[in-house]
């Protein structure tokens, strides 16, 4: 009999029918056994008899199990459907202790034990589903800037010198030869511009920065655009505004983001002054940052503000520039960080599968 998963039990009522997935919970009650099993579409509830009961008493959490029952409604159970009379078939054991409980609401182990053990802890639904959050962005991402007729590429990690500055870069050996992880693929996408016009990226960057926070990692995923042919920085605020309303559709079945028609807009200098930082500022600190999210959400609502009018310096790589280039701008956006805003995540580890920091390069 073909698998089906748990979210298509509703309409398979009074049909006998096949689930596999992970034991999630077993309750063993006086006069009942349930079997909870997690799979892909959530989680399913199947009413244990008195000739499979010991069975499921006999079972671990995590194993992989297979169970074939008829489809009754309970409007207690979850999807207001359970599995009875069922035939459970063990696929694969776990055979150990497991160092983190994946049935309760929240993960109560610290964050060193679930990065430690991510094989499991990425099952615990808040951990996964950060991760769906993070791939359903992606794809609004994508799909926006695909419309508008960008061209996705794939542009080189490893580099022959430091894309922005040279101090925050990990070197790694050529062939002999001393190169570079990518800090970003800022130099690649302005190049490919002279080939498609408008170009996106969505790949890994690295910062050798020795910063142990809950907000910065080694490697993060970087979401690039770069655009040809624009009047100012203007048009890469209007793709960029309506690339993050696309982004925000995409994840709108778990998290609410509203994206204004018109982002708000400070200049450097002015955005100094509202976050009470000195007027020579170079950059913008966090709390900065937050003191200009706040004066946003009170002045004008929106969860978003552009800062305009930054410091500029002058760039090096002027040789690809030499055939003919367009003006041209573009942004890039961090996933995680993104994410982490959206879950309301107090540590971008929580929504990183694998995340790389200061003390970690494992598992």
């Amino acid at each position: 009999m073909q698998r089906i998963l748990s979210d298509q039990l509703a309409g398979k009522i009074g049909e006998t029918v096949t689930i596999a997935g992970w034991v999630h919970r077993r309750r063993l009650l006086k006069s009942v056994a349930f079997l909870v099993v997690r799979d892909a579409g959530g989680f399913a509830q199947v009413v244990a008899d008195a000739a499979t009961r010991a069975q499921v008493a006999g079972l671990t959490e995590e194993s992989v199990v297979e169970v074939t029952g008829m489809v009754t409604r309970n409007a207690a159970a979850p999807a207001g459907v359970e599995l009875t009379r069922p035939s459970v078939r063990t696929v694969s054991s776990a055979s150990v202790p497991l160092p983190v409980e994946l049935h309760r609401p929240a993960l109560t182990a610290t964050m060193p034990t679930q990065l430690d053990h991510a094989a499991l802890s990425l099952r615990h639904p808040t951990r996964s589903t950060a991760l769906r959050i993070a791939a359903a962005a992606t794809a609004g991402f994508r799909g926006v800037l695909a419309g508008r007729r960008f061209v996705e590429i794939q542009t080189p990690k490893i580099v022959a010198a430091a894309t922005e500055s040279g101090a925050n870069v990990f070197g790694v050996d050529w062939f002999g030869r001393p190169a570079f992880l990518a800090q970003s693929p800022q130099f690649y996408k302005q190049l490919m511009v002279g080939v498609f016009e408008r170009v996106f990226e969505v790949g890994p960057v690295f910062r050798a920065e020795p910063h142990d926070t809950a907000r910065h990692l080694a490697q993060y995923t970087s979401l690039d655009a770069e655009m040809g042919f624009i009047t100012d920085h203007r048009d890469v605020m209007a793709v960029l505004t309506a690339t993050l309303a696309g982004m925000a559709a995409a994840v709108a079945p778990w998290a609410e983001l509203t994206v204004p028609g018109e982002i708000p807009a400070v200049h450097f200098t002015e955005a100094l002054a509202i976050a009470g930082a000195p007027d020579d500022e170079p950059d913008l600190a966090p709390a900065h940052e937050r003191a200009l999210g706040e004066w946003a959400r009170r002045e004008h609502g929106s969860d978003f503000v552009f800062v305009t009018g930054y410091p500029m310096g002058k760039r090096g790589y002027l040789d690809g520039f030499r055939y003919g280039m367009p003006p041209h701008g573009g942004f890039a956006i961090g996933l995680e960080r993104f994410v982490a805003r959206l879950t309301g995540a107090a540590n971008v580890r929580e929504v990183t599968a694998f995340p790389r920091d200061l003390h970690r390069i494992v598992p």
